[in-house]
């Protein structure tokens, strides 16, 4: 850990969450491909397999173990780029909106959340398109497909993820601030460790709540990623394609997402306080 402090607020501060963020981002998202690509294979096609570990095996068996991280480059790119600008605009826009308001708490968080998830989905867009391609066709797609209409999901990406951030950093705010007033001392009397293992915990918690709430847009954006026809726009693509899936199929694959975004929120938030605690920041909350 560093024994530097990075004044708050500072150029220097806003730069270090950034990357941060890239940091918590990136390989996280990498790490749990084989779950991803089996949830964007369900959401497709739910009766591709029985469930989450017979398309694992199914996948391994029928194509080979190496499958399971299709999609590889875009995911850590993509994902890399929509960390730095989610982390880093989410503490530039909380210093602003606090600041110009007056106040802090919930309101503040969802604004900041909303504001930075917008900006960091126009980066996400183009490699998210590019790996629900090439996870969800089968054959491959040429590479040569992989570059059209790439931002053809953008809407309904905005609709997954901004309520998912939203939901992210606020609930992991107010879960940490409850869980030290709930303990019998102070955050700063706590050691480092103890301080992740709370980012963990929220940030885990946090994760079951964003899952569900940003899954119907999630299935929706494999879909039109996977199946837009030619001159189709969103809205009549997101017609189309709920008149085929129904409601219940918006739900397809939630179990699975449940126990992957837990699981990648909770790695995200240690991830990320831990950097920031290795560079001279205080971890997140209060």
């Amino acid at each position: 850990m560093s024994d530097r402090k990075i004044p708050l607020y500072s150029r220097e501060y806003y730069t270090t969450c950034a990357l941060g963020g890239f940091i918590a981002c990136a390989p996280t998202h990498s790490l749990v491909l084989p779950l991803d690509l089996v949830k964007c294979r369900l959401q497709v096609n739910s009766t591709l397999y029985k469930g989450n570990w017979d398309g694992i095996k199914s996948i391994v068996r029928n194509e080979g173990i190496s499958t399971l991280y299709t999609g590889f480059l875009p995911t850590f790119i993509g994902y890399g780029l929509q960390g730095t600008c989610k982390y880093g605009f989410y503490e530039v826009f909380k210093k602003t909106f606090s600041d110009y308001t007056g106040t802090s708490g919930v309101g503040i968080y969802l604004a900041a959340s909303a504001g930075a998830e917008f900006i960091a989905d126009i980066f996400l867009c183009p490699f998210e398109s590019m790996k629900v391609k090439i996870q969800t066709t089968l054959p491959p797609a040429k590479p040569t497909n992989l570059f059209k209409n790439v931002y053809s999901g953008l809407v309904p990406l905005w609709f997954r993820q901004i309520p998912y951030t939203m939901v992210k950093f606020t609930t992991f705010e107010k879960i940490v601030s409850l869980i030290y007033s709930s303990l019998s001392k102070p955050k700063d009397e706590y050691t480092k460790l103890q301080q992740t293992g709370v980012s963990f915990l929220g940030g885990y918690i946090a994760g079951i709540f964003c899952a569900v709430i940003s899954h119907p847009a999630d299935v929706l954006v494999s879909k039109i990623n996977n199946d837009t026809r030619p001159g189709e726009g969103i809205a009549d693509a997101t017609k189309r394609i709920y008149k085929q899936i129904g409601f219940r199929g918006l739900w397809n694959g939630l179990g699975v997402r449940i126990i992957m975004i837990g699981t990648l929120t909770g790695c995200q938030w240690l991830l990320y306080d831990s950097f920031k605690l290795y560079s001279g920041l205080p971890t997140t909350g209060h």
